[in-house]
């Protein structure tokens, strides 16, 4: 059977958009995770920033991996995936024109689709890690990255963050991305289903959720009806195969069974601690 093309994966993501069901995604971050969440039918995976940095560099999500680093990994995933994978691409990796580049290197890569959000990274000097730049940067670099395209069935999907944000402020954002011709909307932080109704009644592209397993807004069915196309639950794959790793070479050193969780392992070896103390230190960064 022939392996469908980079373009008809994203024909195939553009019709799960414009569908009037609510996909979870497959966390994927290697070619083997692509091709096993292939295998067990999942429409759609996703390569997390958070993972890939984790893949990449071993460490935390603080903005460290570069565009380059990301497109390898995105590459060696693209070249044999056979279901459509979305890129979380951060922030683009910089200003408009480099958002504009990364849209042409996420291409490239083979992936179907990508998220840029609008939150201020690097974090700044003196800044909160979870401050956003202005709408109106947003939106050039949104309309930046819809240029760049040369494959028109790419989607391209504005990030905000709703956990930051007055209810007013996430529908001006939506609303001007909407104007801008993005593919959809995702966000990140709504707290229930009362939130993402109050948004909902203003955005009329597809939207997508980042939801981390929020258990007040898993009702699948009631997701779909208010347009709710893609779910991100989060990346316990990952955390898994970290898991299965250390046990695994633990068993062969002889050393005694540790209680620490995937997600506990995933700290220690990531430093996160230290990075912190760096921020603070050298750029004096809030959490």
């Amino acid at each position: 059977m022939q392996r469908a093309t980079h373009h008809q994966l994203r024909q195939t993501f553009r019709e799960l958009l414009a569908s009037d069901q609510c996909y979870y995604t497959a966390s994927v971050f290697d070619p083997m995770s692509a091709r096993i969440a292939a295998d067990l039918n999942f429409e759609v995976g996703i390569l997390g920033g958070s993972v890939a940095s984790l893949q990449v560099l071993a460490a935390p999500d603080f903005a460290l991996i570069t565009l380059s680093e990301f497109a390898e990994q995105a590459t060696r995933i693209g070249r044999v995936a056979t279901l459509p994978v979305l890129a979380d691409a951060d922030h683009g990796y910089g200003n408009a024109l480099n958002a504009m580049r990364t849209v042409v290197e996420i291409e490239r890569a083979g992936l179907a689709a990508l998220t840029l959000e609008d939150t201020l990274l690097p974090a700044k000097y003196g800044h909160k890690s979870t401050d956003l730049i202005t709408q109106d940067e947003a939106v050039g670099k949104l309309r930046g990255a819809l240029e760049a395209r040369a494959d028109s069935d790419m989607s391209i999907i504005a990030r905000t963050n709703a956990g930051v944000l007055t209810t007013k402020e996430v529908i001006s954002r939506a609303k001007a991305y909407q104007k801008a011709g993005v593919d959809g909307i995702c966000m990140v932080g709504v707290k229930d289903f009362e939130h993402l109704e109050a948004i909902a009644e203003n955005v009329s592209i597809p939207m997508m959720l980042v939801t981390y397993g929020n258990p007040a807004l898993n009702d699948k069915a009631r997701l779909a009806s208010l347009g709710v196309r893609i779910v991100v639950n989060g990346h316990a794959a990952y955390f898994a195969a970290i898991k299965a790793t250390y046990d695994c070479l633990r068993e062969e050193r002889g050393v005694a069974a540790s209680e620490l969780s995937a997600s506990e392992l995933s700290r220690k070896y990531t430093q996160p601690d230290e990075y912190r103390q760096w921020a603070a230190d050298y750029m004096d960064v809030k959490e």
